[in-house]
């Protein structure tokens, strides 16, 4: 019986498979959260008043845009099957700001059995988009994924 909520087993994957994740609004508290806990503490971030910058409004580091659409991957796609990250190769294109709203389109582009237990090497292109379907970042991802028991 398949478990509510688990990822992928590598063997239900198909290369050119695509998923969208669901969609998420970046909050202030997520950008204090977030630079409070990384220590990420640059003017650009914490201090509202800031004009030295070249972005307008409340722009938040790209590692909070990653790990938010890491958290969709990781609560759905590989929950459960996910072994470990192998791999990663990003491009920021586009600047996120508070009150954006993210979502991503993840595809298989690869997936290599290992010889070792049934584990095979995935690698994933993800696509994150703002809600104008601006491209704000792309990243590959090379992850260790469990095989059925």
């Amino acid at each position: 019986m398949k478990r509510l909520g688990q990822g992928f087993y590598w063997e239900e994957l198909e290369l050119g498979q695509r998923f969208d994740t669901f969609r998420r609004t970046i909050t202030e508290t997520d950008l204090v959260a977030f630079t409070a806990v990384t220590g990420m503490l640059e003017a650009i971030f914490i201090d509202a008043t800031f004009e030295g910058g070249a972005i307008n409004g409340r722009p938040v580091p790209g590692a909070l845009t990653y790990t938010l659409i890491e958290g969709f991957i990781l609560q759905t796609m590989i929950q459960g099957t996910g072994l470990a990250m192998l791999e990663l190769e990003q491009k920021i294109l586009a600047p996120v700001v508070v009150g954006d709203t993210i979502s991503a389109e993840v595809e298989v582009t690869e997936i290599k059995p290992t010889s070792r237990s049934g584990r095979a090497v995935v690698t994933s292109k993800i696509q994150v988009f703002n809600q104008r379907r601006v491209l704000v970042m792309t990243y590959t991802a090379k992850r260790l994924l469990a095989g059925r028991p």
